[in-house]
């Protein structure tokens, strides 16, 4: 329980990061909150090819290799459009810095999701 509730704390505050660097008077742009789509697409390869795999047997799968590639295409696309919509002037450098801070909460938040909840025991909650 102390998990979920620690996991919940850290994406309420790696949203707050990135609400503040959308709507403080100084910055006043919602550009970033293009992120939203990354945050909600990174987990989904891991868990479909958690499903396809059997973890049976401990050689690399393709399956799995390929997963972790496009997650870490999905990570990486998530901090470079912050870093390039500043670059482009569409928000300031500040808003950038903030929603950066929220990128590294938020996947952090949830690399530690899997790590806590992704074992294969008897109170996973693959099980539910």
């Amino acid at each position: 329980v102390s998990a979920l509730i620690s996991l919940s704390f850290g994406g309420a505050i790696g949203l707050m990061f990135l609400m503040l660097g959308c709507a403080l008077p100084t910055y006043n742009a919602y550009w970033p909150l293009f992120l939203l789509f990354f945050y909600i697409l990174s987990p989904i390869p891991h868990c479909i090819s958690r499903r396809v795999v059997d973890d049976t047997d401990s050689a690399s799968h393709a399956c799995k290799e390929l997963a972790i590639f496009l997650t870490t295409g999905i990570v990486v696309s998530a901090f470079g459009l912050p870093i390039i919509f500043a670059r482009a002037n569409v928000i300031a450098w500040g808003a950038c810095a903030l929603v950066l801070t929220g990128n590294i909460v938020i996947f952090a938040t949830i690399m530690g999701f899997f790590l806590v909840f992704g074992s294969n025991d008897d109170f996973s909650w693959q099980q539910w």
